[in-house]
């Protein structure tokens, strides 16, 4: 007798079976890419690493203008930009300072490590950023304004318009939310630079003056931890 060629069809079972792995490694690759990444990142070197190794050179004793490490008043003009701005400067390179502060090999959540880390030796108190995540995602307006902005614009502290208060928001919008935005990165009136949140983004301090002037008819933020009714609700 010849061979039997014929072919031999799957059953139920092993068909859904395939499918099922199919299905698996679809999903399975994702996670697996992510898993990668924050392996990436664990490697990557901390921002006192990079600093010793590469930028002390130059900020150790500030050679070329380079602000000098532990000069809280040269780091305090720089660090009120924000980390995304700071991280930024490094990478494209700014004035005497090479881009990747003449490191190539660097990637940018180091960069952003040593900025971290510098700023901090310096008076600061920034969190290090931990994976490439920290570097690109900002917080909502609300939490800024949870975080931070409610200490003074709750209560209308030393002249600052309340949560919500649109009598005293509309004037000061009449030039548009940009100017708002420039006139709280650099400090007005008794408000620090950037409200005193030094690594609050510009896109972030936008959404939290624009949660201000509208947060709606619900609560107004008060704090981390509670809420309060707006004196003046957010009209139509």
């Amino acid at each position: 007798m010849g061979k039997n060629t014929s072919t031999t069809i799957p059953g139920p079972r092993a068909a859904l079976a395939a499918i099922l792995c199919t299905a698996l490694g679809f999903f399975a690759a994702p996670v697996m890419s992510q898993d990668a990444a924050m392996q990436k990142a664990a490697t990557e070197r901390s921002g006192k690493a990079v600093v010793e190794s590469v930028c002390v050179k130059c900020h150790g004793t500030g050679l070329k203008g380079a602000p000098r490490i532990g000069d809280g008043k040269a780091w305090s003009k720089r660090s009120a930009q924000g980390l995304t701005s700071l991280t930024e400067h490094a990478l494209k390179g700014i004035r005497n300072m090479p881009a990747h502060g003449g490191n190539m090999s660097l990637t940018d959540l180091e960069i952003a490590r040593a900025v971290t880390y510098m700023v901090n030796r310096s008076g600061g108190h920034w969190i290090e950023p931990v994976s490439h995540g920290d570097l690109v995602a900002e917080r909502s307006g609300e939490a800024i304004v949870r975080e931070q902005c409610y200490k003074c614009h709750e209560t209308g502290k030393d002249g600052a318009p309340r949560i919500g208060d649109r009598d005293a928001w509309i004037p000061r919008m009449r030039q548009g939310p940009d100017y708002l935005v420039r006139s709280a990165i650099k400090g007005h009136g008794g408000m620090p630079s950037r409200g005193g949140l030094a690594n609050a983004t510009d896109g972030e301090i936008r959404s939290a003056i624009l949660y201000m002037f509208n947060p709606g008819r619900a609560a107004v933020v008060a704090g981390p931890d509670r809420a309060v009714t707006s004196a003046a609700p957010a009209k139509p």
